[in-house]
């Protein structure tokens, strides 16, 4: 059934390797991204849901 519609569509071959490649560059970017930053970034992000003190953490402040 699809095979009919795919045999009328221009250079369908291209659309494969397009997400492919949309998607291999992501999770590289991704990877990237995860490998660089920095630990005590990492540890501060993870601890900034339990710091009370913190005022960027205070969402009543602001109303």
């Amino acid at each position: 059934m699809f095979k009919h519609y795919f045999e009328q569509v221009h250079n369908v071959e291209i659309w494969p390797i397009i997400s492919l490649s949309i998607f291999f560059v992501f999770f590289v970017g991704l990877l990237v991204y995860v490998l660089r930053i920095k630990k005590d970034h990492i540890s501060h992000m993870s601890a900034m849901p339990l710091n009370e003190d913190d005022p960027e953490n205070d969402l009543t402040s602001s109303r």
